[in-house]
């Protein structure tokens, strides 16, 4: 394949030789524009090199660039046009555009931020003693757990949207103020899916709908899971969890089918 500047050598090597612009074009050696801007260039400067154009002068200098780049790292939540607010006290005047091409220059591309929950210390700690108790845990472990939990849902609405088509009749989601909405618990664990209960409508989970499941839900399906072999229950930290009457049950109603609780 023939270079840029091989490309040039050629058709001045051809210009000399007494060949027009319009005769080299017919070659499709190059567009003919291209062919006429390279002969005008030799012609004034004697040579077949193209003088880099000097362009607009930059913004900004290295160490300002520099100095843009720890800003960006020292937040990385904060926006561009609030970087540019931060770089405009450092001298530079630029604009929230110029900002992201610097930053881009340095491999610091935009991106959305990932969700996650927020987790005090104590949390972080809860978590990292219970990964350390049960990192040696094999597949016949886990095998022994049960799981549960509850989530609601609404029943009026959905989400979801196609792209480009946000207003559109069959995309419009419509809304009510205040959605009927049904808490749904199930459970599993590795031997299958056990019951599900469905909350009557707009009722939270309580203690007492809680002890109601475990005493009539969770029970059977242990007995059909695991028969009399104990296992192990697994439920989170919520308030109506940690009720002491929820601890009376699993100790004392169903203890038999539990040596723990994680």
């Amino acid at each position: 394949m023939v270079t840029c500047k091989e490309t040039r050598a050629v058709i001045i090597a051809l210009h000399k030789k007494g060949f027009t612009g319009k005769d080299i074009a017919a070659s499709k050696i190059a567009p003919k524009s291209t062919i006429y801007r390279i002969i005008k260039n030799f012609k004034e400067s004697g040579s077949i090199v193209v003088k880099k154009a000097s362009g607009r002068q930059r913004k900004s200098s290295q160490c300002q660039n520099r100095l843009l780049k720890l800003i960006q790292l020292r937040d990385r939540g904060t926006t561009s046009t609030e970087l540019a607010q931060e770089w405009q006290q450092a001298g530079v005047s630029a604009s929230a555009r110029t900002v992201r091409r610097r930053l881009l220059e340095d491999g610091l591309v935009s991106r959305r931020a990932a969700k996650k929950p927020l987790l005090s210390r104590k949390n972080i700690r809860d978590r990292l003693i219970f990964c350390k108790r049960y990192r040696d845990w094999t597949a016949e472990d886990g095998g022994k757990v049960i799981f549960s939990d509850e989530s609601p849902f609404r029943l009026f609405g959905a989400s979801g949207k196609k792209l480009g088509e946000h207003y559109h009749q069959s995309c419009v989601i419509p809304t009510v103020k205040h959605p009927e909405t049904i808490h749904v618990w199930g459970c599993f664990s590795a031997k299958g899916v056990g019951s599900l209960t469905i909350l009557p409508k707009n009722t939270a989970m309580n203690k007492e709908w809680y002890q109601h499941i475990l005493q009539e839900q969770l029970l059977s399906t242990i007995q059909e899971q695991f028969g009399y072999k104990q296992c192990l229950f697994q439920h989170d930290g919520a308030p109506c969890h940690n009720a002491k009457v929820i601890t009376t049950v699993i100790s004392g109603t169903i203890s038999r089918y539990f040596f723990s609780t994680l």
